[in-house]
């Protein structure tokens, strides 16, 4: 099995917050910059992972005030 990259690897721990309640439904994600140093990684990579997230309709982004995990969402 390939490795995964990283920003593969911060969707799935993002997702993991989200699954786990450590983000509740409709919750607010902490900033890039926050998530960069908690997955130790650049704020590029972090920033490429939550567009992805969005595309898959796991997050949801309000200009201004950051990423928000979408409400009902399956991301298990």
């Amino acid at each position: 099995m390939p490795m995964r990259t990283l920003t593969e690897q911060i969707i799935l721990w993002v997702k993991e917050m989200i699954s786990s309640g450590e983000v509740g439904p409709d919750g607010k994600l902490p900033s890039e910059r926050q998530l960069a140093e908690r997955f130790d990684a650049g704020r590029t990579t972090v920033r490429l992972a939550l567009i992805q997230l969005k595309a898959q309709g796991v997050v949801r982004t309000e200009p201004g005030r950051g990423y928000y995990a979408v409400e009902g969402h399956p991301s298990g």
